[in-house]
């Protein structure tokens, strides 16, 4: 049985690459048609705010708020319950390391790190959502103007934020990458 498991991996082709383990050689597990896999490999665009060895940081092409990145390990894995914990470590320093620019970037703290499994999960690929929290002012369409109007609920905002959601500029991208990349 053994025998015929490694004889089904000798011509079995490899992206060679520097393993996190130890400095060995071994292939980086890559889906092609993975979104993220094509984004690390640079054959989809993407404004990349931060990147090492393991991890790499871009902004979400359709942000829920302004400074919305994504935290995605290099090596396809679609289960963070799966992810080696060499990626684990990498992914969870990179998800503090980004989220401590972004709140510099647009002066504002508050934010929401999600990880999906399976369920909600858009893309089949280990990542890391950093959001900041809506900023609510006297002027926003969520707050009351009159004192005796109740504030809207907290699935009536969440379903009006979502309804404002619009793809991400080229040019706004840049400004906005700059700025996070300006405060790692």
């Amino acid at each position: 049985m053994t025998s015929f498991v490694i004889q089904s991996h000798v011509d079995r082709p490899e992206t060679p690459w520097t393993s996190p383990f130890a400095g060995s050689t071994t292939s980086r597990p890559h889906d092609p048609d993975c979104t993220f896999c094509q984004i690390i490999d640079r054959s989809l665009p993407a404004t990349i705010v931060y990147e090492t060895p393991l991890v790499i940081a871009f902004l979400d092409i359709l942000p829920l708020r302004r400074g919305h990145t994504l935290v995605v390990p290099k090596m396809h894995c679609s289960r963070v319950s799966e992810l080696p914990a060499p990626y684990a470590g990498a992914v969870g320093e990179a998800v503090s390391v980004v989220a401590k620019a972004i709140t510099q970037a647009i002066d504002h703290t508050g934010l929401n790190v999600v990880c999906n499994q399976e369920y909600a999960q858009a893309v089949p690929h280990v990542h890391y959502h950093v959001i900041p929290s809506p900023i609510f002012s006297t002027t926003s369409a969520l707050t009351p103007k009159r004192p005796e109007v109740k504030p809207p609920s907290q699935r009536a905002m969440h379903r009006l934020e979502f309804a404002s959601r619009s793809e991400l500029d080229d040019d706004d991208a840049e400004v906005l990458a700059e700025k996070i990349r300006s405060k790692l």
